[in-house]
């Protein structure tokens, strides 16, 4: 499919450049209010929620939007900054037509994004992303000042998320004891996350919960675990909490300072499971670690592995019929709890873990070995079909067959730059940078 604004993850790009923009929004607000008039005629008028993170130019997309749903006949519910699983999650429960985020996720403030969630809380399907697409094409326009939509502020949003989320957590526990160091990133989550885990009982220390317009993930949140790691120690905390800007992905950092990545979580969130029954299968990313689909065969759990984006983790697991996915990056999909994406619930369903075992995170996840990965970026011209270069197969085969069942080989093409990703996961860093190297040299 051709799309010429939408990605895997709806529209983003730099503030001010050619789709980040008042207008752009505008005409994407009208054409997505035109899409939504049509499949909910017979309905009544249809709502959509807008939500957003913490970037000086959410205000303005917030408007631009606003206005192009009403000028379409839409009303619009404003929710003010709470995270992107948030607005998936009220979106369903308000049965409204559709939900909408302003978020660059962990992209620095000067990026900005737009992303939809579909009225049962899931992204928006391909085709009416295209039909989306195909009205933007259409002029601006405005139905009769009757038919207007109308806009409100909504001011409970964060509270009734905070509810959501503290009911993911088993009823029977609390984090009475616990003292968490709870990084928002300086976004969406900033007034939220610190509440959802001090409810539960956990002293807490927020860090990233001053934010500015400016600062989101600057020196915070996920993408900057190591000042948590700092923190936790300082205050002799038993877990950091790191959240990404709009609070959809997750790391957690225990009381001696180790970081543990999504692949990490997802770990630890199936063997809880397995505790309960079967697990039917476990979808991860072509860059999850081997290590943990090695450990999922040990215990005769199907694995399968989709393309990069939490996008198609969620259209793999639904197309099997499972529950539990993620990414390494922290993006952890539990679908018996939530329709998306989220850091917050996926932290609670880690630590409710923890507290029903009785466990350290250590001790919860040992029988998981990560092996070390390595990656080499190699500049490709446009245009070259790397997959039929006769060196490259021929050095990959037989990396693969040195590795035999104790690494993997990975190759692909960046969908950013015109470079190719060489990727070497064995038993030893060693070995893992010796046959990264070969795949590259093989290039020539």
């Amino acid at each position: 499919m051709n799309r010429k604004y939408f990605g895997t993850d709806g529209v983003r790009g730099e503030v001010g450049g050619r789709v980040m923009n008042p207008q752009f929004a505008m005409r994407l607000g009208y054409a997505a209010g035109r899409v939504l008039v049509k499949n909910h005629e017979g309905k009544g008028r249809p709502a959509v929620l807008i939500g957003k993170d913490t970037r000086i130019s959410g205000y303005m997309l917030e408007s631009a939007m606003e206005a192009g749903f009403a000028s379409a006949g839409v009303d619009v519910l404003l929710a003010g900054p709470v995270p992107t699983p948030a607005v998936a999650y009220l979106t369903r429960a308000w049965r409204l037509a559709a939900g909408v985020v302003i978020s660059a996720s962990h992209n620095p403030y000067f990026d900005n994004g737009i992303k939809f969630f579909s009225a049962n809380g899931n992204k928006l399907p391909d085709e009416v992303e295209l039909m989306i697409e195909a009205a933007m094409d259409e002029p601006l326009d405005c139905v009769s000042s009757d038919n207007l939509g109308r806009a409100r502020r909504i001011d409970d949003a964060a509270g009734r998320y905070i509810e959501f989320c503290k009911g993911t957590f088993g009823s029977d526990l609390d984090l009475s004891g616990l003292t968490l160091v709870v990084d928002a990133a300086n976004g969406a989550a900033y007034h939220i996350a610190p509440h959802v885990f001090r409810e539960l009982g956990a002293l807490v220390h927020p860090i990233g919960v001053s934010p500015n317009g400016f600062n989101i993930n600057d020196g915070v949140g996920a993408l900057h675990p190591e000042n948590l790691a700092q923190a936790v120690r300082e205050k002799g905390a038993d877990f950091g909490i790191a959240l990404d800007g709009d609070a959809d992905r997750v790391f957690i950092i225990d009381h001696e300072g180790r970081l543990y990545n999504g692949d990490e979580l997802l770990f630890a969130v199936v063997r809880e499971r397995m505790m309960r029954g079967p697990v039917a299968g476990v979808v991860g990313t072509l860059m999850t670690n081997f290590g943990l689909e090695r450990a999922l065969s040990t215990l005769q759990i199907p694995f399968e592995r989709a393309k990069v984006g939490d996008r198609y983790v969620l259209e793999l697991l639904k197309a099997r019929g499972w529950v539990l996915g993620g990414e390494s990056s922290g993006h952890l999909l539990c679908l018996d709890c939530h329709s998306t994406g989220d850091g917050i619930v996926a932290a609670l369903q880690v630590l409710a873990a923890l507290r029903r075992h009785r466990s350290s995170m250590a001790e919860w996840v040992k029988d998981l070995t990560m092996l070390p990965q390595v990656m080499i970026n190699v500049p490709i011209a446009a245009g070259v079909d790397w997959q039929s270069h006769a060196g490259l197969q021929q050095a990959k085969a037989q990396v693969q067959a040195q590795l035999g069942q104790f690494g993997r080989v990975l190759i692909r093409a960046s969908g950013t730059e015109p470079k190719l990703r060489l990727m070497v996961e064995a038993e030893s860093e060693a070995v893992a940078l010796a046959c990264t190297q070969k795949l590259a040299d093989s290039l020539g």
